[in-house]
């Protein structure tokens, strides 16, 4: 009998043990299920939120990009924002956090409101400038046309003068000399045996080019394309220039003989000899020659 009573008693036991567990698992169930709600909630809302910042960052894109001239309030704005974005895409999903970005947002949609506005007014503005602006271009280009004309007729004039107030040479050639200790100078067409260079050219008379000192640039190329002499270089706006030497004369408003020498730090090459002449940027004469 007394066994029967503590079988009982233990099934009980057993029983309410049992129920205990299940309502624990279950109760355990409920919250996992509450709590992975409220996560996917949340996330939602951080993407909503996520979803108005880049909204708001297109409208600032668009009416920063309707200026020819950017409004640099409307570019600080967009950076403020562009910075939220940056910081709620690593922020913690949390209600506090995203509280704190939809009070920020709030913020930016108040001041983008009042910088749109003022942009559309200036905007109004500008346009009522520029129909203004264009009215009296109109009359301008029709005052200045003849103007205009009249200066390209000289410019071209005064672009012809210039090219032909330039000293040329006539009769450039270039040969091996070979120098005796007494100064003479034997041409030679040998390589082996020339000292220097000598290069002669005249002159040409120009009426147009006034009388005074004068200089032109005398370039020799042996047959590897080195340039011999000085070999230094000078600068006409884009256009660099390697010489030989300089020739240094003063022009009498007359045709002048002018003979160079070069030199070369090392044996004349045998072969073909490049000789060009230079009036600053400009190539006056060219001339070649060669050494066997």
């Amino acid at each position: 009998m007394e066994n029967n009573k503590s079988n009982t008693g233990l099934k009980v036991g057993l029983g309410i043990a049992l129920v205990l567990f299940l309502a624990t698992g279950f109760y355990t169930m409920n919250l996992y299920n509450s709590s992975k709600k409220v996560q996917n909630e949340l996330t939602e809302e951080k993407q909503l939120v996520m979803n108005d910042l880049n909204a708001m960052a297109k409208q600032y894109d668009d009416a920063i990009g309707e200026n020819e001239v950017a409004n640099s309030n409307l570019i600080e704005a967009r950076g403020r924002i562009q910075g939220l974005i940056d910081s709620l895409k690593i922020s913690e999903t949390n209600v506090k956090s995203l509280w704190r970005y939809k009070n920020k947002y709030a913020s930016l949609q108040k001041e983008m409101d009042v910088l749109l506005a003022q942009n559309d007014s200036l905007r109004v503005e500008n346009s009522y400038l520029a129909t203004s602006l264009d009215s009296t271009r109109v009359r301008l280009e029709e005052r200045t046309v003849f103007t205009d004309s009249l200066l390209v007729q000289n410019n071209a004039l005064a672009e012809v003068m210039s090219n032909a107030a330039i000293l040329n040479t006539v009769g450039l050639k270039g040969f091996g000399v070979i120098e005796r200790t007494s100064g003479k100078l034997i041409p030679t067409e040998r390589a082996s045996r020339a000292d220097k260079i000598r290069v002669c050219f005249t002159v040409a008379k120009n009426s147009l080019v006034q009388a005074g000192d004068e200089e032109l640039y005398v370039q020799v190329i042996d047959p590897k394309n080195n340039t011999l002499g000085l070999n230094e270089q000078v600068t006409f706006g884009e256009k660099t220039l390697n010489y030989s030497t300089i020739s240094k004369f003063n022009y009498e408003n007359a045709s002048l003989n002018i003979c160079e020498f070069v030199t070369s730090k090392s044996d004349f090459e045998k072969g073909r000899y490049i000789v060009n002449v230079f009036n600053a940027k400009d190539l006056v004469s060219t001339s070649e020659f060669t050494l066997k």
